[in-house]
């Protein structure tokens, strides 16, 4: 008999402040740039893409593309779309 899943959407978890930001925070650790962009979907997919999509005055299907897998968008566009989650990028030194 073969098992079956059901789909594991992290958005479905994302349910506060900071929970949102430790999820990101966790993403922005990993070296491969796309799994950061990927969890700001999944941040953006929770709060809801359509208001973010309003937020930052892009196109809902734009954002999808720009925070997908593989995808290259500009500084501007993830920083906009940062900022309409309420979420600031914060640069620490990883030498003494």
């Amino acid at each position: 008999m073969k098992k079956t899943y059901a789909a594991f959407d992290p958005a479905d978890y994302l349910d506060d402040d900071e929970t949102m930001a430790e999820y990101l925070s966790a993403a922005a650790e990993d070296a491969n740039p796309d799994v950061l962009l990927a969890a700001i979907g999944d941040v953006a997919k929770a709060r809801g893409m359509a208001q973010i999509a309003k937020d930052t005055g892009l196109g809902r299907e734009s954002l999808y593309k720009a925070l997908s897998a593989g995808a290259h968008p500009r500084f501007e566009t993830v920083n906009a779309v940062l900022r309409a989650l309420g979420l600031k990028l914060t640069i620490v030194a990883t030498r003494p």
